[in-house]
């Protein structure tokens, strides 16, 4: 039997060209040696399985090729032929791990000053460096710093952050990235087509994700699948092998969820968890789920790490859900992961989550399905919306409600009714003398009721509009004399209770049954309209105005208060206020100064 080798080492890479994913490293190398421009010390630094050591083994076949080609090794000449079957003298690895005291490194100062016998360089190859100790970091930096001439060192490290500055100060840092999802799912494909396998785009985007930009595990992974699987990767049986949540659970998740069918969500969960998986496990997946639908969207996509079929169904998912949706549950999926582990219920945890976000999917349906959303319509859109909300009804126009006579007297309306109509106060009720009818109110028709069953009919709408509509506003006619005439009155009553707003009211002016005013900051004009419906009480009050009024405050910074408040002011408010004060001042015969 033949013996078996892992294709992490079998398809180790050979030359700069067939490292995955890491060309900004493999250009420099190759130039450095073109150049040769050759640093003394060299640390390769990211996550694991991207080929730190792989480079630096293939760096170190490279310099000491004696027909070097564009930056590669030969492969034909003594060095690459001793090289290729392990038996080269000139490349010497240390694995830090285990040999990190100063004693260590004192033996490698020793072989440092060995001259290699072929080739031109001694390449040490110094693997989880951080590993070492702190003496024997110190013990390191002289000859690091000012090693032999033939010497060359290649520090590799997961942890840059663990090695010292004095160390970083002395190396060129090369910076390896993960490797990215597309480029791992061609090398995979690669791989299947020399062991004369066939796998499905699914089933290597699995693997490829799963491995978290590490070629290593890709590998070893896909080492697996071929064991259980045989010669034909399927992507169900890979995510069986992997133990892993296939997409087709988020897809059909977030297909639930967009339905805002909750209960069909909650069984789906039921079966993941029943699977071996935990909550959490379900949650994350389904965040970035979420998220890569969002960038799925638009021009975003290339965020999106999958190739062929799967893509596509991604767009497709991608254009049935709504950004505002997406959004939501990604908010939401982002709160219970973050709390799932101080929860003593995770799967309750969860699952008051996604029925939050299926309420997010029904609201949605409820939108498209109905004409409003807790929204008012006018008097001519509630007709449309009867006609379509209660088929049972005539289909008849309504008939529009004869004048009635106007009422001896007009009720004060309550607050919220002004509020609908903040232009308009009703002073005090009189009989009306020119009645003018108010614009048909806006009546609510909101999807609450409607599911509830709560739906009127059209002519129980139309009753409703016809006596919302016999409400009449009522304004008196002489509003502009009155208030003109009551000017005085009204400024002499502010001038005892309110006299910083004198100067602001002798700017007054009516037109019709509006108050105009002019104030010198938006200060003042936030502190008027705030009291507005107060303002408009004492004005109508003191005018004896029967009807209502309005105040329109306008805002000009160019202009300054007419007369500031003098110590005559403040001494006629006082004596308003203190008779005895006033007689006082009479008898002494006493001015203001």
């Amino acid at each position: 039997m033949e013996n078996f080798v892992v294709s992490a080492r079998k398809y180790r890479p050979q030359t700069f060209a067939s490292v995955v994913g890491q060309r900004h490293i493999t250009s420099t190398l190759k130039n450095a040696i073109e150049r040769g421009q050759l640093a003394h010390a060299f640390l390769f630094c990211g996550p694991r399985g991207v080929g730190k050591t792989t480079c630096a083994r293939i760096f170190a076949k490279a310099i000491n090729c004696l027909n070097p080609q564009a930056g590669e090794a030969c492969n034909e000449c003594e060095s690459c032929r001793a090289f290729n079957e392990g038996r080269s003298l000139n490349v010497h690895e240390l694995d830090a791990a285990s040999n990190n005291s100063v004693d260590d490194i004192r033996n490698l100062i020793e072989q440092v000053r060995i001259i290699p016998q072929l080739g031109r360089y001694s390449v040490f190859v110094i693997d989880e460096v951080h590993m070492l100790s702190a003496s024997a970091f110190n013990a390191f930096l002289k000859t690091l710093e000012e090693p032999p001439h033939h010497a060359i060192f290649i520090l590799a490290t997961t942890e840059k952050h663990k090695i010292i500055p004095t160390i970083l100060s002395r190396c060129q840092i090369y910076d390896f990235n993960r490797i990215r999802v597309e480029d791992g799912v061609e090398y995979l494909r690669h791989i299947a087509s020399q062991e004369g396998v066939t796998a499905d785009d699914e089933a290597l985007n699995l693997i490829a994700h799963k491995a978290d930009g590490g070629m290593r595990d890709a590998l070893s992974m896909f080492d697996k699948a071929v064991s259980f699987c045989g010669d034909n990767l399927s992507y169900k049986d890979v995510a069986a092998t992997l133990n892993v949540l296939d997409y087709d659970t988020y897809f059909t998740a977030t297909d639930l969820l967009l339905e805002g069918r909750y209960v069909d969500t909650l069984i789906l969960f039921d079966e993941v968890l029943s699977r071996g998986f935990s909550p959490s496990v379900f949650a994350s997946g389904l965040n970035a789920h979420m998220r890569d639908l969002l960038m799925a969207k638009g021009p975003a996509i290339s965020l999106v790490e999958f190739t062929g079929t799967l893509i596509e169904r991604y767009r497709a998912q991608a254009a049935r859900a709504e950004e505002s949706f997406l959004f939501g549950a990604m908010s939401l999926l982002t709160e219970v992961d973050g709390k799932l582990r101080q929860s003593s219920n995770q799967r309750l945890f969860v699952e008051l989550g996604l029925m939050k976000i299926a309420g997010l999917g029904q609201k949605k349906n409820n939108e498209v399905d109905s004409l409003s959303f807790d929204t008012a319509f006018s008097l001519p859109e509630l007709v449309d919306a009867v006609s379509v909300s209660a088929p049972e009804a005539v289909a008849t126009p309504v008939a529009k409600p004869t004048a009635q006579p106007a009422a001896p007297a007009v009720p004060q309306q309550p607050a919220a009714e002004v509020a609908l109509e903040p232009a308009r106060v009703v002073a005090e009720p009189v009989v009306p003398q020119q009645p003018k009818r108010r614009p048909a109110p806006r009546i609510g028709l909101s999807i609450n009721n409607m599911m509830s069953g709560d739906v009127k009919t059209a002519s129980e709408l139309a009753r409703e509009v016809e006596a919302a509509s016999s409400v009449e506003v009522v304004i008196d006619p002489s509003s502009e004399q009155k208030l003109m005439e009551a000017k005085g009155r009204f400024i002499a009553e502010l001038q005892k209770s309110r006299a910083r707003f004198v100067p602001v009211f002798e700017t007054m002016r009516a037109e019709g049954n509006v108050v105009h005013i002019t104030v010198a900051s938006k200060e003042l004009h936030e502190d008027i309209m705030r009291d507005k419906l107060t303002w408009l009480s004492s004005i109508a009050r003191t005018a004896g105005v029967n009807g209502a009024i309005d105040l329109v405050v306008e805002v000009n910074e160019a202009i300054k208060i007419a007369r500031p408040i003098t110590i005559e002011d403040r001494l006629k408010h006082l004596m308003a206020k203190n008779d005895r004060l006033k007689e006082m001042i009479e008898r002494l015969v006493l001015d203001a100064e």
